[in-house]
């Protein structure tokens, strides 16, 4: 191999700044640069494999050629800075700030509630912009387009698209009968009800600045004349394990794949830059042809270059006497134009719409004789089914003379499935799905080259029927729309008073600019270390050897950390530090390594070498737990009425069970510690994002061996949690607090995606099964259910979320004889953990399919039984605790009314008469949720207000800002209570030094318990204040502040709130566990593909009782939000594992949570009206209600399902198991082309992956 010479400068400029990087490695990539090197920190890290979009930027490039500016969309993650010679980025930074002015698209992303946690804000600006920067009045579809790479986890997306419409020249409201008026749209923009009256509006788009696209910054002309240079010459960026080189012109190139043959050749790195991270591929050399005006332009004539390869079956397959020579280079493509009677179609299907790889694809084409049908030419090649694209050559060739007709479709089925073999044991799995998708694609093919045959002549070839039209046409991407409902402020309450109006969350400008500090971004600490996890390979064995002297002998590396390192308890709480002698899952932390920076300690974990012994037995699954009595915990249950009694006097039983696999949280901040030992006393303070400082601050006390009071942990706001950051960052703290502790240097601990996915764990798998007696009117009059979770390996929250599950397993029906029955298996996978709901997504949907099961079986539409067996009055639960249904009836007699479902139901029968691989179904599910918790003292809560001499306040209490506007709420709460504006008040952060002992930030009731706190500072301080008022009524706030001062009245006071005085009896099997309930009912209708198991949300209406929203366009978003991650979690997130406990989904490649385009196309959410009187302002918490709420897209689903069922004359009642994945759909919807496939007898082999539950 040739020598190299030394680096050339890169140049690129960075928000207007020119950057001169003299040693430009080729392995940095432009996020870590712009975050380390650049401190520009807006930009986030999320994923690291180009599949979130919270790392986007703006890449500027000159088109010499062209004269042009070109602006594009970039995940930093993936753009390798070398390749940024002569171009021009832009980061949020460079957008807009507070400190200077704000952009109109931060502004309007902000103001119109597009953020919650604000993790992926800063990319969705930087879509919205580089798109406004391209199209200064883009079309609704560019901007739904333009947010199809990136990933939100807490809005539901439909305010984000919101915020892009503002842009659009066009009328975005939903058009009344051409009115160009909003159909639920009054004079004054409200509504009345017996409620009162009803408001549409959320902000007010009057205060927007306009957008003015002669004010963005201007490219820099000296690229310009860089890019015009016509002396340019070959750059070389010499790293310290790689080279990159950027040829000058084409016969450059030429030269240097002669003399590096095997060096890839990078233009958007987004299929190498994930096998180098992910997959451990190396090149010592990258050449970089970006700019070669030779590869740039489009040719015609098909006669470039010096040697032709067809582009044919044997180069799709990569058979090595057709491919590229290794010093050759494609200089053109040339595909000739489709002649009269020449058909070409591609085909896909995957898990999601959008930013998805294909489950299978095809590319098909078809020449016939002319005038005929007679096949002259038949090419078919399929890819992801094979290692390579796959060529069904002697199907074709077979085929060649036969006619376009319904013999030839069946001989074909058959033929192609001979040809192209997927091995049971596949890499990928669904190998049954993918079996029935390679026919179902080639049917699609027929039928649109059928129609292709009669639009040509109508008389010679007959057309397609007419039922099977709609098979042709994939679902289209629509751009959102919808209306929010909430009640209208009371026109007698002071202007001053912010208590129920849509507040805009308190930081939402400061996360459209980037300007919100999370702990990555927190400024490198002198001497700081960064920590990399070890984790176990196997899911149950011995440690035989531990070697770690490769690893100690890496540039940059300090130490490697063990179990034997830990000064206190490295088991406490059955929680398990670090693995020692065993390791009991797959990703249980055995050492962390710590180095001078992230690559270094990443490399050197990579290098220790573990020896294992298998244990047995190695429990991965609920029944393998079952199997071997396997538990965490003993049996909870609740019963009422005799059951095994009321059997016996109904007129049918029936029994089956439901399968409800897991989810992963995916918040868009991963586990994120740094934790910084002190010089004296055995301090240490972490910052990290939590939902439970108490929890990490008495876990790091356990393993260091030292009072809680040296331990402070601090928390200003987290990228998402749902549950997640709960439990998990207590075990990671003491993780990363031994270590900081063991070097006495700081560490910051920031786990990438896919170890947080592996180590972390999601939400419980679990087995749901029923015994259910009725009577032929759809009554039930009996129930014995159980449950079983996975809970892992180690107790973590399993024995609460099982304790939910049972108390909420009702749901709204009354069961005059019911069961209920739950149990946390213990299994070797790493230990579930708290998830938004806790429990009641998995448990409920158990009831509402077994409701849905009975419906069936008296040939009653599910919505009617449902309603026969609703509670209907003041009514006991079956562990004895009395409530109030009347929300619930209201909300679920809405939302049948307002969402015109029977109208609707008639339409898609009618439409599914009409198609039949297409299906239509609507679901409405009712629900009564509970919040808190059974526990009296997890509902308590503290605050600490203080009052400054200049009259501003400071408020602190123990709950976590997560996303959901708790600390927005508070000063709401805060201004009410103290009768000042908004402005006055301020909230730091939470800190176990502030308030200490403060309880999870979970169970919906952070704004119910901290809320009561803050009031009760906020009053006590306003009685110390009274006095000092009574004599100065007119005064000024400040006046009264100095006056207290000044006769030493304290200006400062802690607030306390018992808690809701809840409690349960598990002997007994009663109680009053609940301090009240929230209910709600939704309403959704789905299309689906039968041929291929996509499906479409077209429409969902929500009505959700709020009793009085201290804040509507919070408690929206909640319930918006909440919904859109329970249909991910009924339908497209899933969960794939290994029979070896091996966790396959470990990125947004894998697992797949709902993009912009899985939303309903119509969303409408109405806040009903009730009371609360023992919450603040009567109001209700509403963080998880929505997430069970998704699942009516799950029955709306099999409503859909069971039509094309019984079309197919399967009248049989089913069970559609969660999560209604594509392959679950087409599976289910039994036809031709599902018996024809080939079926492997599951005794002869071992499958690629396995359920769970």
């Amino acid at each position: 191999m040739p020598s190299l010479p030394h680096s050339d400068e890169l140049i690129f400029f960075v928000n207007g700044r020119k950057v001169i990087e003299r040693n430009a490695d080729p392995e940095v990539n432009l996020l870590f640069y712009v975050r380390k090197r650049l401190r520009l920190t807006g930009t986030k890290y999320s994923c690291g494999g180009g599949g979130c979009g919270a790392c986007t930027v703006m890449v500027s490039r000159y088109n010499s050629m062209t004269k042009t500016i070109h602006h594009y969309p970039a995940t930093a993650c993936l753009v390798p800075i070398c390749s940024l010679y002569g171009a021009a980025v832009t980061t949020v930074e460079g957008v807009g700030s507070i400190k200077t002015r704000i952009h109109p698209v931060q502004e309007r992303l902000a103001k119109c509630h597009g953020t919650q946690c604000g993790f992926c804000s800063p990319g969705m600006v930087m879509s919205i912009y580089t798109l406004l920067r391209n199209h200064p009045e883009p079309t609704p579809e560019q901007i739904t387009k333009a947010l199809g790479g990136n990933l939100c986890r807490c809005t539901g997306y439909r305010p984000i698209v919101e915020s892009g419409k503002t842009f659009c020249v066009e009328s975005t409201v939903c058009e009344l009968k051409g009115s160009g008026k909003c159909c639920m749209d009054q004079e004054d923009g409200s509504l009345v009800s017996r409620w009162g009256k009803m408001c549409t509006k959320l902000y007010d788009e009057d205060e927007f600045q306009p957008l003015d696209p002669s004010q963005e910054p201007i490219f820099p002309p000296e690229l310009i004349r860089m890019a015009k240079d016509p002396n340019k010459r070959r750059l070389t960026f010499q790293g310290e394990r790689t080279t990159w080189i950027t040829p000058a012109t084409l016969n450059d190139l030429l030269e240097l794949k002669a003399n590096f043959p095997k060096a890839p050749l990078v233009m958007g790195n987004t299929e190498l830059g994930p096998s180098i991270k992910f997959k451990n591929e190396s090149h010592p050399v990258f050449i970089f042809p970006l700019g070669l005006p030779e590869l740039h332009f489009v040719n015609t004539t098909g006669d470039e270059g010096q040697r032709q390869i067809p582009l044919n079956g044997p180069f799709l397959e990569r058979s090595p006497e057709a491919d590229l020579k290794s010093e050759e280079i494609v200089s053109s493509v040339y595909i000739p134009y489709s002649t009269q009677w020449h058909f070409v179609f591609g085909l896909r299907m995957a898990q999601r719409q959008e930013n998805a790889f294909a489950i299978v694809n095809a590319g098909m084409s078809v020449k016939f004789e002319d005038g005929t049908n007679t096949i002259k030419k038949l090419q078919m090649f399929y890819g992801s089914v094979g290692p390579t694209t796959v060529s069904a050559s002697q199907t074709c060739k077979q085929l060649i003379g036969r006619q376009w007709d319904d013999q030839m479709l069946s001989d074909a089925c058959r033929w192609v499935l001979d040809e192209i073999y997927i091995p049971p044991a596949a890499e990928g799995g669904m190998v049954e799905y993918r079996r029935t998708l390679i026919i179902s694609l080639l049917f699609k093919f027929y039928l649109k080259v059928r129609r292709g045959l009669n639009q040509m002549d109508p008389q010679k070839f007959p057309d397609i029927p007419e039922k099977f039209m709609s098979a042709l046409e994939d679902f289209p991407i629509e751009t959102p729309q919808g209306i929010q409902m909430f009640q209208c402020v009371d026109p007698h309450q002071p202007p001053q008073d912010p208590v129920g109006h849509p507040v805009m969350h308190q930081s939402a400008i400061k996360h459209t600019t980037g300007e919100a500090v999370y702990i990555d971004d927190m400024p490198c600490i002198d001497q700081e270390l960064f920590l990399a996890p070890i984790t176990s390979t196997r899911a149950h064995a011995k440690i035989i050897s531990f070697d770690i002297s490769e690893a100690l002998a890496l540039p940059g590396v300090v130490d490697v950390i063990t179990a034997e390192d830990v000064p206190g308890d490295n088991n406490y709480q059955r929680e398990i530090f670090y693995a020692q002698n065993e390791v009991i899952c797959v990703g249980q932390i055995v050492g962390t390594v710590a180095a001078d920076t992230y690559a270094h300690a990443r490399e050197a974990a990579k290098k220790v070498k573990i020896a294992y012994e298998d244990i047995e037995p190695r429990i991965i699954t609920i029944e393998q737990a079952l199997e071997h009595n396997s538990f965490l915990f003993d049996e909870k249950k609740i019963e009422q009425g005799n059951v095994e009694q009321a059997f016996k006097y109904v007129d049918q039983i029936i029994e089956g069970e439901v399968h409800v696999e897991g989810q992963e949280h995916f918040y868009m901040e991963t586990s994120s510690i740094l934790a910084l030992p002190k010089e004296e006393d055995k301090e240490m303070v972490l910052h990290l994002g939590t939902q439970y400082p108490t929890r990490v601050q008495e876990y790091v006390a356990a393993a260091l061996n030292v009072p809680r009071n040296r331990i402070a942990c601090c928390m200003k706001r987290t990228g998402g949690a749902f549950g997640g950051k709960v439990a998990k960052p207590a075990v990671l703290g003491a993780v990363s607090a031994v270590a900081a502790n063991k070097t006495g240097r700081p560490i910051r601990f920031i786990l990438e995606r896919g170890d947080d996915m592996l180590i972390t764990a999601g939400r419980h798998p679990l087995l749901g099964k029923y015994k259910i007696g009725f009577m032929n009117n759809g009554v039930i009059k009996a129930a014995d259910v159980k449950y079983y979770v996975n809970g892992g390996c180690t107790p973590d929250e399993s024995e609460m979320v099982v304790e939910f599950i049972v108390l909420k397993s009702e749901n709204a029906h009354y069961i005059p004889n019911f069961r209920c029955r739950g149990r946390a298996c213990k299994t070797n996978l790493p230990s579930n953990t708290a998830f938004r709901g806790f429990g009641f997504p998995q448990g409920t949907v158990v009831v509402e399919a077994y409701i849905t099961a009975v419906a069936s079986q008296c040939n009653l539409p599910p919505e009617e039984v449902k309603e026969i067996n609703m509670y209907k009055r003041i009514s006991k639960t079956a562990f004895k605790q009395t409530f109030n249904p009347e929300p619930l009836r209201r909300c679920w007699k809405e939302c049948l009314e307002k969402s015109s479902f029977y109208t609707r139901k008639l339409a898609a029968e009618e439409f599914n008469k009409k198609n039949y691989w297409k299906k239509r179904g609507l679901a409405i599910v009712p629900m009564k949720f509970c919040i808190g918790i059974p526990t009296a003292y997890y509902n308590q809560a503290a605050a600490l207000v203080h009052i400054y001499l200049d009259g501003s306040v400071l408020v602190t209490h123990g709950g976590c800002e997560l996303g959901q506007g708790l600390y927005t709420k508070m000063i709401q709460v805060a201004s009410h209570e103290l009768n000042i504006p908004q402005s006055y008040i301020h909230l730091s952060e939470t800190s176990t030094v502030t308030v200490p002992n403060g309880v999870f930030t979970s169970g919906s009731m952070g704004t119910d318990i901290n809320g009561k706190a803050v009031q009760n500072a906020c009053q006590t301080l306003m009685a110390r204040l009274h006095p000092i008022i009574r004599k100065n009524p007119k005064g000024k706030w400040e006046d009264w502040i100095a006056k207290a001062f000044e006769e030493s009245i304290s200006l400062s006071a802690t607030g306390y709130f018992k808690g809701y005085q809840t409690n349960m009896d598990w002997e007994k099997g009663e109680g009053n566990a609940y301090p009240y309930y929230v209910y709600g009912a939704a309403c959704s209708e789905v299309e689906v593909d039968c041929l291929t198991g996509a499906h479409k949300l077209l429409r969902t209406d929500i009505f959700m009782d709020a009793a009085f929203s201290i804040n509507p366009t919070l408690d929206i978003g909640q319930v918006e939000g909440a919904f859109i991650q329970g249909m991910g979690f009924y339908t497209i997130e899933e969960l794939k594992y290994s029979p070896e406990g091996v966790l396959y989904s470990r990125s947004p490649d894998d697992y797949k949570i709902p993009t912009v385009t899985e939303i309903p196309e119509e969303f409408y959410v109405t806040l009903v009206r009730s009371q609360n009187p023992i919450a603040i302002y009567s109001s209700k918490g509403l963080g998880e209600a929505g997430m069970f709420l998704g699942s009516s897209v799950l029955f709306a689903i099999y409503d859909a399902v069971a039509a094309a069922r019984r079309e197919r004359g399967l009248t049989k009642t089913f069970v559609l198991s969660s999560p209604a994945t594509p392959e679950t759909i087409r599976m289910t919807c039994v036809d031709q082309f599902t018996d024809m496939i080939p079926r492997d007898d599951p005794s002869t082999f071992t499958p690629w992956s396995i359920r769970v539950s």
